[in-house]
């Protein structure tokens, strides 16, 4: 099986992923966490994102595409927020404060303004994969679906691209996505690490860390393009 089967719906990862992680859909842990599902759906609990949108990251971003990881935690929980891109919100959407504080590092680190949208599609569809460590969540339940399996996925996702020949940035914001990154190689790739950017913990140590500039560098040093950072001001989910 190659597919999260949810109530009329089979999932299915992109094809590079789908090659890539084909085993893990085989094993135990993941139809534990396809129980879940069922079993919340069935209770009609409201789960975000929608289905079609819980391996969108992958979809934006194909396994050869792959220049830098974003790593996030959960999806948002609130009505409208997740569409399966870690940070990113849909256009007309109110840009979350953690978000805002990534538009205000990017300004400081290379001068752009901030967005007027919160969409970040434009970053995954040029090799950033922004990845949540866990896929789903409950609606206004914060953390809902932790420990259910998917942090077992994700950091089969993150071996995976460790395994991979070309050099890529990890970017790991805030101790747990720290803790997650743990097993990448230092030695092949990038790992860019400081306080989450929450407002909580913003100004010990993310304002004035320039991620952008410092992934660019590394990504013009080892022969690869460099991310456009400005995102264009009528994003497209196309969808």
């Amino acid at each position: 099986m190659n597919s999260i089967t949810l109530p009329a719906n089979s999932i299915a990862l992109e094809a590079s992923w789908q090659a890539l992680m084909v085993e893990e859909f085989r094993q135990p842990y993941m139809e534990k966490l396809r129980a879940f599902l069922r079993q919340e759906k069935d209770a009609k609990k409201i789960i975000y994102p929608l289905s079609k949108n819980i391996f969108k990251a992958f979809d934006y971003t194909p396994v050869e595409k792959v220049k830098v990881v974003i790593l996030g935690q959960d999806p948002y929980h609130g009505i409208g927020q997740a569409h399966g891109l870690c940070f990113s919100v849909p256009p007309k959407v109110a840009i979350p404060p953690s978000l805002q504080n990534i538009y205000k590092e990017l300004q400081n680190d290379l001068g752009i303004p901030p967005a007027k949208h919160g969409c970040l599609v434009s970053w995954a569809q040029q090799g950033v994969l922004l990845l949540n460590s866990v896929l789903t969540v409950e609606n206004g339940k914060a953390a809902s679906h932790q420990g259910k399996g998917w942090e077992i996925f994700t950091d089969k996702v993150i071996a995976a691209l460790n395994q991979q020949p070309r050099p890529i940035v990890f970017v790991l914001w805030g101790a747990y996505a720290q803790r997650k990154g743990q097993v990448i190689d230092s030695q092949k790739h990038c790992i860019i690490q400081t306080v989450h950017p929450s407002p909580l913990s913003v100004h010990r140590g993310f304002f004035g860390s320039k991620p952008f500039s410092r992934i660019n560098a590394f990504l013009v040093a080892t022969g690869q393009t460099p991310i456009q950072w400005a995102l264009p001001e009528n994003p497209s989910l196309d969808e």
